[in-house]
């Protein structure tokens, strides 16, 4: 596995600079490894809802997590508001830094992610292909 380093820098949104950056760098594979940093606004969506929740603030990021590709990306995000509180939800468009966002990202060889719709989950889903084999990986329960 390859390694990169990156920090957004104040007003960046979180969601869009990372996914603008695979697609850069057309990134067939990788993960978020780390992420320390900062936001003014939040945009998350909570586990099992359909619509979004904006949260206005200063947050400390303390996960990100998430499989990216140019094919697409799925990302998770915790944070902190000022008092402890924390969220955990998905990371939507309009996540903005605050101070920074430095970003620890994990570029995974020899592999393709693909977001495939799945019938059973109702929603585009992990599918891992080997490039050379073009042979999807993925396991199915037992």
């Amino acid at each position: 596995m390859d390694t990169i380093a990156i920090r957004l820098h104040p007003g960046q949104d979180l969601k869009q600079e990372l996914d603008q950056w695979v697609e850069l760098h057309r990134i067939e594979a990788a993960c978020i490894l780390t992420c320390v940093g900062s936001l003014t606004t939040a945009v998350l969506r909570f586990a099992n809802q359909g619509n979004s929740r904006t949260l206005e603030g200063h947050f400390e990021i303390v996960s990100l997590t998430g499989v990216m590709s140019r094919h697409g990306s799925h990302y998770h995000i915790g944070i902190a508001d000022g008092e402890g509180a924390s969220y955990g939800a998905h990371l939507l468009d309009g996540c903005i830094v605050y101070t920074t966002a430095e970003i620890v990202i994990g570029i995974i060889p020899n592999n393709l992610f693909l977001r495939t719709f799945d019938p059973q989950t109702g929603y585009p889903e992990l599918e891992i292909v080997t490039p050379t084999s073009k042979r999807s990986v993925n396991h199915e329960p037992e």
